[in-house]
């Protein structure tokens, strides 16, 4: 009867949810890896979050292998299937899946809306297949990917399109091209990418042509300590012409024949509204030819114009009226008369103006507060204290009573000013009990107090010498 009880209690249990033969199913996991499957067990309970398919011999992956809708599905594992075949409708009844691994396969194609129906896909891992033609709507819909692995495949275009901003993934944080067939990249609209996404951009291990603008990227990139550049410094190689064997791109400095120059950079910030001057101060004389590339991959020429960028006379490029999407990198290159420079400026522009209503607490403001309540501290100190009378330096201080006295208040030591007798507060202590030898209160002397009405008639007050205890009683009006 337990048995029963927990078959029935299980998912697995129950009408429809038996877990398919050959598997592992463990709560709504379910593991029909090395399984031997030329196909993909049916039917599969509805419930499934995470399907396990690897090491199998799933060639095709059709429309209908699921044929009812899946719901909680999240991860789907088909690794090492020789998996050459998947459908355009496929993923049409899994559209809350976010981890898809189709890598170690024979796909060939990326076919037209291929994960269109995946708009909650965050990880896509398609390395190690044969993929040579990606179509440029492949991933069309997937707003969420953050991660895409393609190395290992035989793509011999750049697709540049994925990373550009506000296109198919604007989300993207990794993309993994090594391994390929590159032989070129847009090295200028790469470095107009944002620095996280040139952080995870991978690209070694491909039969890249040494050209002078990759090596200036990559260098920047190792000066920077990028993990995509810094991790595969080995890896990253090109072919000079005329050559037989790969030369490290990094190695590329003052080489001949390319004697490529490291770029320089600087870093310039600004407010929004503010006009800034973008120096192009190259180091070459009889300069040829130079032009800017802008954040956006946009070149701008000419000897000078009007609007907001405005190329001078001197090579200088001059923003007016900054907005917050000016920032980024701007490129100057030079070519000179033996080789080649580029100059990067790095434009931070702040989200508000230089005297607007974000300014108004500055550290000048702040400090004279600052001042002010010192000030105003320290008159509390001084003018509310109680007793501070100098008739009192010569009388002696009682110590402080052992008991919960109201003696230790400061009600106590205050001159009753009500009877308008004007004694002094030695005279008035002297006057409230007994003295005992060598003119100090005996412990316990304490005279006996009237009640007390209100809400301060049980308070325990602290010692008469602490600071702690002018403040605990006396009122403080600022």
């Amino acid at each position: 009867s337990l048995l029963l009880a927990l078959s029935l209690l299980s998912p697995w249990g129950s009408a429809g949810g038996s877990c398919p033969p050959r598997c592992v199913c463990a709560s709504n996991l379910l593991s029909c890896s090395q399984a031997n499957l030329s196909a993909v067990p049916a039917p599969l309970p509805r419930f499934t979050a995470v399907l396990d398919l690897s090491h199998n011999n799933v060639t095709r992956l059709r429309a209908d292998w699921a044929p009812a809708r899946l719901p909680h599905l999240h991860a789907l594992l088909l690794s090492h299937n020789g998996l050459a075949f998947v459908s355009t409708e496929a993923f049409t009844h899994v559209p809350r899946l976010r981890h898809l691994d189709l890598s170690s396969n024979r796909l060939r194609t990326l076919d037209e809306n291929l994960f269109s129906d995946l708009g909650e896909l965050e990880v896509l891992l398609l390395y190690n297949n044969e993929i040579s033609t990606v179509d440029r709507t492949a991933f069309e819909n997937l707003g969420r990917l953050r991660k895409l692995y393609l190395g290992q495949n035989r793509i011999a275009r750049f697709p540049l399109e994925l990373l550009r901003e506000g296109t198919r993934l604007p989300q993207l944080a990794l993309l993994d091209l090594s391994a390929n067939r590159l032989r070129a990249v847009p090295a200028g609209e790469l470095q107009a990418l944002p620095a996280w996404l040139r952080d995870r951009l991978y690209l070694h291990n491909n039969p890249l042509v040494c050209d002078c603008l990759l090596f200036q990227l990559l260098d920047r990139g190792r000066r920077r300590h990028l993990s995509a550049v810094e991790d595969f410094q080995d890896e990253l190689r090109c072919s000079l012409p005329g050559a037989s064997t790969l030369t490290k791109i990094l190695d590329l400095a003052g080489k001949q024949p390319l004697n490529c120059s490291k770029a320089r950079e600087a870093v310039l910030e600004a407010h929004l509204g503010d006009t800034v001057t973008l120096g192009c101060d190259s180091r070459w004389q009889g300069v040829r030819s130079r032009h800017w590339v802008t954040p956006g991959g946009e070149r701008v020429l000419g000897d000078g114009g009007n609007g907001s960028v405005v190329l001078l006379t001197n090579g200088s490029l001059q923003l007016r009226a900054l907005r917050p999407e000016d920032g980024g990198t701007y490129s100057c290159w030079v070519a000179g008369p033996l080789l080649n420079e580029t100059l990067y400026v790095e434009l931070l522009v702040h989200n508000f103006t230089l005297h607007g209503p974000h300014d108004t607490l500055n550290t000048a403001y702040t400090t004279l507060v600052g001042c002010i309540l010192s000030v105003v501290l320290v008159l509390i100190y001084l003018y509310l204290t109680p007793c501070r009378c100098c008739c009192c330096r010569g009388a002696e201080k009682p110590p402080a009573p052992r008991d919960d006295s109201i003696n230790s208040s400061v009600l106590s030591t205050t001159p009753n000013h009500a009877g308008g007798t004007g004694e002094p507060c030695g005279s008035h202590i002297a006057s409230s009990a007994g003295a005992g030898q060598n003119g100090r209160f005996k412990g316990g002397g304490t005279p006996p107090l009237p009640t007390r009405q209100g809400p301060k008639a049980q308070r325990k007050v602290s010692d008469p010498d602490s600071v702690s205890s002018v403040f605990s009683d006396t009122p403080i009006v600022v």
